[in-house]
């Protein structure tokens, strides 16, 4: 058996990997959350959103078939956890929507963006850090804390739809949970497949089975690679390697905020490299690699001050709004999704709600200036 610091480093090192393939397939693919919802709302294509779909279809049926192989625990993560804040996930998911719309895209997005080149999606993701870290332990911290997350429900089990089904019907969950990832995954990959120029376009459905398989790739590395049974310092059970030391996949709010935070304290020995970091690095260093090998790469900058603010106070809100959600289009829109969790569904249709009444306004803004 490993050393537990060889294991957390086999974690980080597994999570950067993982990242760098997520980051390079989404510079190659254009895959954006925001502008899946952007084209729907502005011209009812669906493309970009079967991408999205199809990867929390492969999420959910992989991250499920670890769990009910034993091989990952989803209960232990933070997502399906028994406390239901539903205001803070819904007034949280609605502000990440508004913000990624005026910032161009949600943060993995803005990553990718960076590794190309793009000198706007920079200052998005340091006001995005910056505000992250604001919520978690800054001055808006208490809004978060003490406001939102005030409203909340209370459940016996898990919020997941596993555990409210087998509860309903006075069952055990594994008696349910197969049926309902498989009917979900199922459902989403029947519309995904019904149409015909998707089923078509090869580039886009790997690339799409990729993306999942990363978020899956991500479970796997820190519920079952990095858990040990008993650490020898906490004589406790430990996940190793990761920030919240709980089983993890990709996310990207808090740690971007917590990259911000260790490149300020690096010689502080209390701040370290996680998996969570490892991924938002990776991500950065996929996407420019491709950029650069496939001469993509090019530098771009705002058009006007009005361009500026935008992208400004889009970062800020979705730091705040991601922090408060819990997670982003990937976090919960993907990897939270991928656990069955009520809250994850619920951040993923305010995002879209808030992406799409921000861009309908922006419309009618451009209509009457026309």
């Amino acid at each position: 058996m490993q050393a537990p610091a060889q294991l957390a480093a086999l974690v980080i090192a597994s999570g950067f990997v993982l990242a760098l393939i997520f980051g390079a397939v989404a510079q190659k693919t254009d895959f954006c959350t925001m502008g899946a919802v952007s084209d729907v709302i502005n011209m009812g294509d669906w493309g970009r959103m079967r991408m999205w779909l199809l990867a929390i279809a492969v999420a959910i049926a992989g991250a499920n078939a670890l769990d009910l192989a034993g091989l990952v625990d989803l209960s232990r993560s933070a997502y399906p956890a028994p406390r239901w804040p539903w205001l803070a996930y819904g007034a949280g998911g609605l502000l990440f929507g508004v913000g990624m719309t005026l910032a161009s895209g949600c943060g993995s997005r803005s990553l990718i963006r960076i590794g190309g080149g793009n000198l706007k999606s920079l200052v998005a993701m340091v006001f995005l850090a910056l505000s992250a870290e604001m919520t978690l332990r800054g001055v808006l911290s208490p809004l978060r804390t003490e406001v939102l997350s005030a409203f909340a429900v209370q459940f016996d089990q898990g919020q997941d739809l596993s555990w409210l089904l087998a509860v309903s019907l006075g069952i055990g969950k594994r008696s349910v949970q197969p049926w309902i990832a498989a009917g979900i995954a199922l459902g989403l990959l029947a519309f995904v497949l019904k149409d015909r120029d998707f089923r078509a376009d090869h580039e886009r459905l790997i690339a799409s089975v990729v993306i999942g398989l990363t978020i899956v790739g991500g479970w796997y590395v820190t519920g079952h690679l990095g858990f040990i049974a008993e650490d020898p310092q906490t004589l406790q059970e430990a996940y190793l390697g990761t920030r919240t030391a709980r089983p993890e996949s990709f996310t990207f709010i808090g740690p971007a905020a917590n990259a911000i935070e260790l490149l300020q304290f690096w010689t502080d020995k209390s701040a370290r490299l996680t998996f969570g970091v490892a991924v938002v690095l990776g991500t950065l260093v996929g996407s420019f690699a491709y950029a650069t090998i496939k001469r993509r790469f090019h530098w771009e900058s705002f058009a006007s001050a009005a361009d500026t603010r935008n992208h400004m106070i889009g970062g800020v809100l979705m730091g705040f709004g991601g922090v408060t959600a819990m997670g982003c289009t990937i976090g919960q829109g993907i990897t939270g999704i991928s656990t069955l969790a009520l809250g994850s569904i619920l951040v993923f249709f305010s995002i879209i709600a808030g992406a799409a009444l921000t861009m309908k306004i922006q419309y009618r803004r451009i209509l009457k200036a026309g």
